[in-house]
């Protein structure tokens, strides 16, 4: 939506200058409505239109955001508060708001290596980028109920002290405290393999709907796959688990009918399989269950079960 280039400041402080080009935000409205219209006429969408709205209303408020830079600064002045006390290591670039507009953003200039780059860093480096990469989104989403939601590699540059440079708060999502508690009771039911709370969850997120029965054996064979790269150590660059969920869609598809796309788990699916995919790009070999239960208090649940 815009390019990004170096600059200095009268100061002598460089910094970098996004800027957006002219009518790409009647652009990206024009072209949100095709693709509306296109998946209505070729029926992909085969959901009620109210719950078609929903999508796109959350589509369309993502991609509004994206375009105010004003909005983007000052997600990233909230989101670097935030991290700034929880860890020195999570580097977010400073807004320079004398240089920023609606559709100019100057912003502190905070160089790192890609994730490529990071790749062919030692397995102790990987893996404490991956440790870094995962508790920051965690802590977004269950500390601050506010997320960054572009999980582009292209967003993220690594240092070899371990730090981790955030780009691009454009795109972000606030959740409510309910759906932060279903989000945790989604997880907490997931690895206790508890099929009624788990559905419960999925239940009050709109994403099962009331039509059929579902076997435990459906329910536990999916989350054997899905928790499979936070239950332990786990080896990405080896990882299976998306071949795996491959294989079981399409031994699902006679349950298609009972789950639906939902608005509120749309944005937040889409930081975590992107995530994932930069985990394996980093190639992390670690293991996330200490840091899942420390945001979502698993052993709290436990112990007071």
């Amino acid at each position: 939506i815009g390019q990004v280039h170096r600059a200095v400041l009268p100061t002598g402080e460089p910094v970098v200058v996004k800027v957006q080009y002219p009518g790409v935000d009647e652009a990206c409205e024009s072209d949100l409505k095709q693709v509306r219209l296109a998946l209505r006429l070729t029926g992909v969408f085969k959901i009620n239109k109210k719950l078609q709205d929903k999508l796109f209303a959350e589509m369309q408020d993502s991609l509004s955001a994206e375009l105010n830079y004003k909005i983007e600064a000052h997600n990233l002045q909230v989101f670097a508060a935030f991290h700034a006390p929880l860890d020195s290591k999570v580097i977010i670039p400073k807004v320079y708001p004398e240089y920023s507009t609606r559709r100019v953003l100057t912003l502190s200039e905070e160089l790192g290596d890609s994730i490529e780059t990071a790749a062919t860093w030692s397995q102790e480096l990987r893996n404490e980028l991956g440790q870094r990469l995962f508790r920051l989104i965690s802590q977004e989403v269950f500390y601050l109920h506010s997320f960054h939601t572009d999980p582009h590699p292209g967003n993220f540059a690594f240092r070899a002290d371990g730090s981790v440079v955030v780009y691009d708060y454009g795109s972000t999502k606030t959740l409510s405290n309910e759906i932060v508690a279903i989000n945790k009771q989604l997880v907490q039911a997931a690895f206790a393999r508890d099929i009624p709370a788990l559905e419960q969850a999925l239940v009050a997120l709109h994403v099962r709907s009331d039509k059929g029965d579902i076997p435990e054996e459906f329910y536990k064979q999916w989350i054997d796959i899905l928790i499979s790269p936070l239950d332990g150590e786990y080896d990405f660059a080896k990882n299976t688990a998306h071949h795996d969920a491959v294989v079981m869609a399409k031994k699902s598809l006679k349950y298609w009918d009972s789950f639906l796309p939902s608005a509120e788990t749309m944005m937040l699916n889409r930081t975590i399989s992107g995530q994932y995919w930069n985990m394996i790009s980093l190639k992390v070999n670690d293991n996330f269950r200490p840091l899942l239960e420390e945001v979502v208090t698993l052993q709290d649940s436990a112990s007071s079960n």
